[in-house]
């Protein structure tokens, strides 16, 4: 059995003691919760209501990493960690993307051999 979480207010569509065993844990890159979550979490709210679960999020100190934890029924659970796998995955591709491009309009700005 999971610990229950810290958290205060339930969502009511979480169902104590039931939806809060067994959480759904996943691990996302500290750097890509603004781009899933907003600014200091702010769509947390709206990803909990119409995906009918509870989300918690714990900073991994050393690693760059943060776990996301989601309570729920199993069915909202597992759809609610595919929703966050592939939104953490999206954003990820996006920012690889973004870099590749970065390099190469720094390529294109380097001067030819015949500018030396």
């Amino acid at each position: 059995m999971g610990t229950l979480p810290e958290r205060k207010n339930i969502p009511p569509w979480v169902k104590p003691p039931e939806d809060l065993k067994d959480p759904e844990v996943l691990q996302v890159q500290t750097q890509l919760l603004e781009a899933m979550f907003g600014p200091a979490g702010s769509r947390i709210p709206y990803i909990e209501q119409v995906s009918k679960v509870m989300l918690e999020l714990k900073v991994l100190e050393s690693s760059g990493l943060t776990e996301v934890v989601v309570y729920g029924s199993y069915l909202y659970k597992l759809r609610a960690r595919w929703m966050l796998q592939s939104m953490a995955e999206w954003h990820r591709q996006r920012q690889e993307r973004g870099m590749l491009k970065l390099e190469d309009a720094m390529k294109a700005l380097e001067l030819g051999p015949w500018r030396k």
